[in-house]
C-alpha cells in the first residue's frame, strides 16, 4: 500500500502543469500544427482551399521572383542576427561587467539608463529614429553639418549598402538592456571566493574576466543567444517602422518577417492577394530552422557537469 501511495505522489506534479500545458497546446502547439497543415494547401478562389502537396515549397525555392526575394530576406535576417550578437550582446556583457563592480557609485542610475529603451514601444522607437536619421532635417545630419562634417551627412536609410546595418544598430541599442541585466544576474551569482583566490594569485582584471567570469557565464550566454536568435528571426516591427514592408530601399532591409507578411497576409504588389499556403510554407521553414538552431545553441553552451 505504501508503494502505491508513493507512486501516486510521484505523478502529482503532472496535475500542476496541466493548466500551462493546456494554454501552450491551445495557443502555441495547435497554431503551429495548423500552419504546417496549411502549407500543403492553397486558396482556389470561391472553391476554398485545395490540397497541393509540396507545391508551395517548390514554388518558394524554384519560382524566379519568389525564390530571389526569399533568399534575399533569408540572408538579410542572418545579417540582422549577426549585428545583434556582435553589438548588442557584446555590449551587454561589457556593461554588466562594469555594473557588477561593487565599488561603482550610482549603479542603479546606470542600470535604468541602459534598460530604459527596452521599455519603449518598438514602433515608436523606430519612427523616432527614422525622424532622427532623416537626410534633410534629421538630428544626426544637422549635428554633423554643425561640426563641419557635412560630407558624412548621408541618407542613412536610403543607401542599400548600410540601411540594414543602421536598422540593426537601432534595434541593438533598444534591446541592449536585456542581455545586460541577464549577464549582471549571472555575474552576481559567482562566488566571491573565486575572486579572492584570483586576487591572491595576482590575476589581472582581464584574466579574472576571461578565466573565471566568462566560463561561468556559459549557460547565460546560451540563453541570451537563443533569445536573440528566435527574436531576430521573428522580427518585423523595427523594419516596418524604419523602412517598410517592402524592405526599402531595393529590398535591402527585407527580412523573413516582412517577406512573410507580404506573401501570406498583405499580398504582394501589384495584385495584393495573399497566398496563405505559401506564407505558411515560409513560416514552417522558419520554425524548422529555429528548432535546429535552438537545439544546436543549447548543445554547445550547456554547462558541463562538475564545472565550478
Amino acid at each position: 500500500m505504501g508503494n502505491s501511495i508513493n507512486k501516486n505522489r510521484s505523478f502529482r506534479w503532472f496535475i500542476y502543469i496541466l493548466p500551462a500545458l493546456a494554454i501552450y497546446t491551445l495557443f502555441m502547439a495547435f497554431p503551429i500544427l495548423n500552419s504546417i497543415k496549411l502549407s500543403f494547401f492553397t486558396e482556389s478562389g470561391s472553391e476554398g482551399s485545395s490540397f497541393v502537396g509540396f507545391n508551395n515549397y517548390i514554388k518558394l525555392f524554384t519560382h524566379p521572383e519568389t525564390s530571389a526575394r526569399y533568399w534575399s530576406a533569408f540572408r538579410n535576417t542572418w545579417v540582422f542576427f549577426a549585428v545583434h550578437m556582435l553589438v548588442q550582446n557584446i555590449l551587454g556583457i561589457i556593461f554588466a561587467n562594469f555594473l557588477s563592480n561593487k565599488l561603482l557609485k550610482g549603479s542603479g542610475f546606470y542600470r535604468t539608463i541602459i534598460f530604459l529603451p527596452a521599455t519603449l514601444s518598438i514602433l515608436v522607437t523606430g519612427y523616432i529614429w527614422k525622424l532622427i536619421l532623416n537626410p534633410q532635417w534629421g538630428a544626426v545630419n544637422l549635428f554633423l553639418k554643425s561640426i563641419g562634417l557635412g560630407k558624412f551627412a548621408i541618407a542613412w536609410l536610403g543607401d542599400p549598402n548600410i540601411a540594414l546595418i543602421i536598422i540593426s544598430l537601432v534595434s541593438s541599442w533598444q534591446w541592449v538592456g536585456m542581455p545586460t541585466m541577464m549577464f549582471l544576474a549571472g555575474l552576481n551569482n559567482i562566488p566571491d571566493d573565486l575572486y579572492e583566490a584570483a586576487e591572491i594569485a595576482g590575476a589581472t582584471d582581464f584574466q579574472v574576466f576571461w578565466n573565471i567570469k566568462l566560463p561561468l557565464l556559459k549557460p547565460v550566454i546560451g540563453i541570451i543567444a537563443i533569445l536573440t536568435f528566435v527574436n531576430n528571426f521573428n522580427a518585423f516591427d523595427v523594419v516596418f517602422s524604419m523602412a517598410n514592408v517592402n524592405g526599402a530601399p531595393m529590398f535591402s532591409t527585407d527580412i523573413l518577417g516582412t517577406f512573410f507578411y507580404r506573401v501570406g497576409i498583405a499580398g504582394q504588389h501589384p495584385v495584393g492577394i495573399p497566398d496563405r499556403g505559401l506564407g505558411a510554407a515560409v513560416a514552417t521553414i522558419t520554425f524548422i530552422l529555429l528548432s535546429i538552431g535552438v537545439a544546436y545553441i543549447m548543445r554547445i553552451t550547456k554547462s558541463d557537469k562538475g564545472e565550478v
